[in-house]
């Protein structure tokens, strides 16, 4: 795919574009006014990945741009700087260059960087090597660290070593509050810290009660990830169950429960279909007795699934809810599951979120509550 070209003098408009194709891809379910949420026009990015490309002596970042003709066609595009990344990503990039183009050790056959970073300007860099990589790696990556001011994980095939610690910590403001999140290297985090804040503000009010959490009753969230969603939103309801499969995820989500004091969250990890099944008493077994779903009184189901959407039984099953908060990443499928959830239940608010300027990447959040 072609690579995103930055102007930010026709932002505006490239967002006004995408505006109307959304709203033009859901008139057929009569939504109310969309609600549009502009990214930064540039360094907008808290993670990037790089190959590294040497040639000669020159050693430099490099993208490739595909053909959408001949997807075989790529082009080496070189990479400086990359404008849409962090101004952290953007400061770390030549300094991580000039430190290893003449070192023998970390430079060979480095074959890609990942550089995975937070507002305040923390960062934690991978190094990805087409060799195994021994103690003296070890020793002059540790040197590194202290040069950039930033952790450092070496990986090779069947290794992964880590030096100081593998995740950073965002601070993310919402609504006045500041919530804390540990973002573990090499899993999903969303990547536009700023739009991230604005997701989170818009769920807030969505799923906001006027007369409060108790009268809200409880939330189940499917996908839930590292609980970027269930952290902000668990002072909203008297209780809040999450589901997730990735062990990672759920360990870092443990870590961000307890370290933004939500002691009425649970999560478990178990798939969306699995929980379905528990919900209907199908699915029994220690991780389903743990849940104790029986104590739950659940009004609302926030979903954020992945590029395929739900299938048409998980549809079925959050249509159950009296409100569902659904986050996609992928206009096509969120219509495609409006098909049956528009059945049961109406589109109170819709909103485009711009995680990806410059691109025609859409996400979309829509709340709906049962007819």
């Amino acid at each position: 795919m072609p690579l995103p070209q930055v102007d930010p003098g026709r932002y505006e408009q490239q967002l006004a574009e995408k505006a109307a194709r959304i709203e033009a891809l859901f008139q057929p379910f009569d939504p109310p006014e969309l609600e549009v949420f502009a990214s930064p026009d540039a360094e907008y990015r808290m993670r990037a990945e790089f190959r590294m490309w040497h040639e000669g002596d020159d050693l430099y970042y490099a993208m490739f741009e595909v053909d959408p003709l001949d997807r075989s066609n790529k082009t080496v595009v070189r990479m400086d700087q990359y404008p849409v990344a962090s101004r952290r990503i953007n400061e770390l990039m030549p300094q991580l260059v000039d430190a290893v183009r003449d070192n023998p050790v970390l430079r060979r056959k480095l074959f890609q960087v990942e550089f995975l970073t937070t507002l305040d300007g923390e960062a934690l860099i991978t190094l990805v090597y087409h060799r195994k990589l021994e103690d003296d790696w070890t020793e002059q990556a540790r040197a590194l660290e202290q040069t950039l001011d930033a952790a450092i994980i070496g990986r090779s095939r069947k290794q992964r070593l880590v030096l100081t610690r593998d995740y950073v910590t965002e601070h993310l403001t919402v609504d006045g509050k500041t919530f804390h999140y540990q973002q573990v290297e090499n899993s999903f985090t969303q990547p536009n810290a700023r739009i991230c804040e604005r997701m989170l503000e818009w769920a807030r009010s969505v799923t906001t009660c006027e007369h409060g959490a108790d009268a809200n009753g409880d939330l189940v969230e499917l996908y839930c990830g590292n609980g970027n969603f269930t952290v902000a939103l668990a002072d909203k309801f008297r209780r809040v169950l999450g589901t997730e499969i990735s062990r990672t995820s759920v360990a870092s989500a443990q870590v961000n429960i307890a370290d933004n004091g939500c002691e009425n969250v649970y999560v478990a990890r178990m798939s969306s279909e699995d929980f379905a099944q528990a919900l209907s008493g199908e699915k029994t077994g220690r991780r389903v007795s743990e849940m104790a779903l029986d104590t739950y009184q659940f009004t609302t189901v926030l979903v954020d699934p992945p590029r395929a959407g739900l299938d048409e039984a998980s549809c079925q099953e959050i249509a159950r809810f009296e409100r569902i908060v659904y986050i996609s990443c992928n206009p096509d499928t969120l219509r495609d599951n409006l098909e049956v959830l528009s059945k049961t239940h109406r589109i109170e608010r819709m909103a485009l979120f711009d995680q990806f300027p410059y691109t025609d990447h859409c996400e979309c959040g829509v709340a709906l509550i049962r007819r």
